[in-house]
């Protein structure tokens, strides 16, 4: 007696419910990532071996690159406040559409008494205009103290943590540079930093 051959039918598989989830992954991404900030200076960063991630709050970045000097420290709030007590101490009066500029900023390179003028400019503007870098002088104190110390005490007051300070700098800028940076933390007795580095394969 012949087999009775069954007609074999093709398997459907939905995928609906494996799309949803794809763009459900898709949009978590998107909208937690954080996107790359473009440096003030063209920046050529030495490479190093250890891996560390650098803090996405409560840390001061502080960029060298051409002997300029740029300042730029995290959140909207400390970057507010930081400006407001800066202010006072250089008696300029910041209004609040100025005070809102600079907390979108992510660096900044100028002198206090033109960052008015700064934040004038355009976006473009912004981005054509060739910042001259925090002012640093030989006297006790200088702007580039002042930022780090006030934003210091603005994130200890907000946050309640210790603010940490990175520095980012050219492979190729001379060492004066850098040492300004270090005697000025040092005159706050801050001793430990991090350098911001690219990360290179560990030798064979």
């Amino acid at each position: 007696m012949p087999r009775v051959k069954i007609p074999r039918k093709s398997t459907a598989i939905d995928m609906t419910a494996m799309c949803d989830v794809a763009f459900l992954l898709l949009t978590f991404f998107i909208l937690t990532a954080k996107p790359r900030t473009e440096d003030p200076v063209p920046v050529d960063q030495p490479s190093a071996v250890i891996t560390t991630q650098l803090p996405e709050t409560d840390v001061a970045v502080l960029t060298v690159g051409q002997k300029k000097i740029f300042f730029g420290v995290e959140g909207e709030e400390v970057r507010k406040e930081t400006l407001k007590q800066m202010g006072d101490k250089y008696h300029i009066d910041f209004t609040p559409t100025e005070i809102a500029q600079f907390a979108s900023l992510n660096s900044f390179g100028v002198d206090i008494n033109n960052l008015k003028q700064y934040l004038a400019l355009s976006g473009e503007d912004k981005k054509a205009y060739k910042a001259p870098g925090i002012p640093v002088d030989t006297t006790e104190t200088s702007q580039l103290y002042d930022w780090v110390r006030t934003a210091r005490k603005v994130d200890a007051n907000l946050n309640q943590k210790e603010l940490k300070i990175a520095i980012k700098g050219d492979s190729k800028e001379e060492y004066p540079t850098i040492a300004v940076i270090i005697k000025a933390l040092q005159k706050q007795k801050v001793n430990k930093f991090a350098l911001i580095t690219n990360v290179k394969a560990l030798p064979k």
